[in-house]
């Protein structure tokens, strides 16, 4: 259990260091698209450090569905021996059991039932520790989501963002060339004009 605390306490700092890198870039691509339509240009180096984040984002989305999922089971399980317990003290004399082979903690040859006619079970519904638990799987769930729905909703910010980029340098070389050719095209006709008056005199 301490290791495991200190993997919680590991991850848990990591992805706040994380989370302030992915704010420091989104200020910066955002600062560099306002300043874009100025004389800013995009650098290679900025739209690979986009990409990496967008890439680095989804992977670590894909995990965090994956905690997502791996809390959802203590929940489920703790919420159904939370309603046995509930109702052994709503029907006397009745003997209701949880069977762990249906949520795959032991395998289906053996047979290992928590019924409510044992003592322990009785001393395990009058515990404060097992309301606590089932809290606590609660929060790991509702945090897991979050950072699932905050992963999504940075991805979707951040794919908008590149693309944004990647648009807007297209749409200067175009104005660039653009300006360049009216310039020639200026140059030409400044050039026939000279020669068409140089040709009366």
């Amino acid at each position: 259990i301490d290791i495991f605390k200190y993997v919680i306490y590991g991850v848990a700092a990591a992805f706040f260091v994380y989370g302030i890198l992915l704010m420091v870039e989104g200020f910066f691509t955002t600062g560099a698209i306002k300043d874009l339509y100025g004389d800013f240009k995009i650098t290679t180096c900025g739209r690979c450090v986009s990409a990496w984040f967008i890439m680095l984002t989804y992977i670590f989305m894909l995990a965090w569905l994956g905690v997502t999922a791996f809390t959802s089971l203590p929940v489920y399980m703790y919420f159904n021996l939370w309603t046995i317990c509930r109702n052994a003290t709503v029907v006397d004399g009745a003997n209701l059991c949880l069977d762990l082979r249906q949520y795959g903690i032991v395998t289906i040859g053996e047979e290992k039932k928590v019924c409510t006619s044992s003592e322990n079970f009785i001393k395990m519904c009058d515990s404060n520790e097992l309301n606590m638990t089932f809290h606590l799987f609660i929060v790991a769930l509702a945090g897991a989501g979050a950072a699932v729905i905050a992963m999504v909703h940075y991805l979707m910010v951040l794919s908008a963002n590149w693309a944004y980029v990647k648009d807007a340098c297209r749409m200067q070389k175009y104005e660039d060339i653009k300006s360049k050719e009216e310039q020639e095209l200026h140059d030409i006709h400044s050039t026939r004009s000279k020669e068409r008056l140089n040709a009366y005199t």
